[in-house]
């Protein structure tokens, strides 16, 4: 459950690893199976395969906190999967001729995979919402920093003039990607599984194929052309959207790290979110030894989420190569990474969102990092300037040397250059001012098509957005 903080109460790690909207715990899949056992209830009275009121009865019995969840896994162990235990104390809890209908038709595989999609829909839900509302707060960072310089790095090392419109856009361009490859696996991806016990529903003869499209309308789920129990390109779509997602956000949680730390400070999480509820509270981004330091957690969050995809997807990669009809192991290997997978990807996303709506961005320590670069990342433009003058190789050569000599002694780009009396007699028969130098190494002149881009990435935004929200 989440707490009053946003976090949860999942466990020890729940905070960081279980946050948001979607908890995939151990009572999140038992109530997705007894919700696809219940769903399947509902189906087959719907088909005359079981007496007028079975679906409800199932239905009012299939809630998780009236079953076990111990003792189900220790009859997992007897059947290699937890669903015979529970169809059977399922039967129980309903009892009567309704009982007789739970599972019917079914194979442990159908309720699981089903479930697994159930599960795919709440955290894509949870995940897709929060992506949205980081989308938003980037939209905003966009439009508000269109000019606001900064110094660009590229591997690390200073390189030329940007603007933090620049980078929130391309933060934004991300992120509505990963939204919109979200909502082609929420629209046509997640589909209900009913195959019986080798993909032919023969237990129910001829009804089989009407009973899993009622199964599917039931559970709000899409009806495949057929069974999908060894196909796990579903499994696997709905991993890879995910894994997007968290590499969109991870991407910008590295760059707030970045931007945060104490020589830069160009960027950090809200106040609100570093400073205690109250006198004596524990103090967002507060380390266990440091006072001085505020960390920035949610971006540190979001990278912890992040490092754990890659693995979780890789498994069930692997784990889509399944013999015949059913496989011996494979299918078993993917129920704890697709689950784990689907958690931190969520809780990423919800991450992503508080980490966005309320980051700070410090314009004076941009622009005082850029000023302190002493007209270095201006040096490409110097250079093209002075070509016309002195030729490709002279010009290149000697401002190369230029940028030598100030960054050794201090002295900025526009002194050293200036005072060369070679290159002073060659700019002059050359037309070339002092003026013409400065406005060379003004940053605001060197943006190229930031603007452009910055527009483009808006409009895409908005289009996205307008089709998100319909007619």
């Amino acid at each position: 459950m989440p707490d009053q903080n946003g976090g949860t109460s999942g466990g020890l790690f729940g905070g960081v690893f279980a946050r948001g909207g979607a908890i995939i715990d151990d009572t999140a899949w038992l109530q997705a199976m007894l919700d696809a056992e219940a769903g399947l209830a509902r189906a087959l009275e719907r088909a005359g395969l079981a007496p007028p009121g079975t679906g409800a009865a199932v239905t009012r019995a299939a809630r998780a906190a009236d079953f076990d969840i111990a003792e189900l896994g220790e009859l997992s162990a007897l059947t290699g999967n937890p669903v015979p235990g529970l169809a059977r104390a399922l039967t129980r809890a309903v009892g009567g001729q309704e009982g007789r209908a739970v599972h019917r038709g079914a194979t442990s595989q159908d309720i699981l995979d089903t479930a697994a999609m159930l599960l795919a829909r709440t955290a894509i839900d949870a995940a897709r919402a929060d992506l949205l509302a980081a989308a938003a707060a980037a939209a905003e960072l966009a439009r508000e920093h269109q000019s606001t310089l900064m110094i660009g790095r590229t591997l690390l090392q200073q390189a030329v003039p940007v603007t933090f419109g620049v980078v929130a856009a391309g933060w934004l361009a991300g992120l509505d990607a990963a939204i919109e490859g979200l909502t082609w696996v929420r629209n046509t991806r997640l589909a209900a599984e009913l195959g019986g016990a080798a993909g032919t529903l023969a237990s129910l003869g001829a009804d089989g194929v009407r009973v899993k499209a009622l199964l599917a309308e039931e559970l709000r789920l899409a009806d495949p052309p057929l069974p999908w129990h060894s196909e796990r390109l579903r499994i696997i779509d709905v991993g890879m959207a995910m894994a997007r997602a968290t590499a969109a956000l991870s991407k910008i949680a590295r760059d707030v790290t970045l931007l945060a730390q104490t020589e830069v400070a160009e960027a950090a999480e809200g106040a609100g979110a570093r400073a205690g509820n109250a006198a004596g509270a524990p103090r967002r981004g507060g380390p266990s030894a440091m006072p001085n330091k505020g960390n920035p957690v949610a971006a540190v969050a979001i990278l912890g989420c992040a490092r754990q995809v890659p693995g979780l997807l890789a498994t069930l990669v692997a784990s889509a190569e399944q013999e015949h009809q059913r496989a011996a192991g494979a299918w078993h290997a993917e129920w704890q990474p697709f689950g784990q997978l689907l958690q931190v990807a969520s809780s990423a996303a919800s991450w992503g969102s508080e980490l966005l709506g309320g980051l700070e961005i410090d314009t004076g320590k941009m622009g005082a990092n850029l000023a302190a670069a002493g007209g270095l990342p201006l040096a490409e433009r110097v250079t093209a300037l002075l070509r016309n003058a002195l030729g490709g190789p002279e010009a290149h050569d000697l401002v190369a040397t230029a940028v030598a000599k100030a960054a050794t002694s201090g002295v900025p780009l526009r002194d050293i250059l200036l005072a060369n009396p070679d290159l002073e007699d060659k700019l002059a028969k050359a037309g070339i001012t002092q003026a013409d130098i400065d406005a060379a190494l003004d940053p605001a002149g060197y943006l190229g098509a930031s603007g452009d881009f910055i527009a483009a990435a808006l409009a895409a935004h908005e289009r996205q957005a307008a089709a998100d929200a319909g007619p």
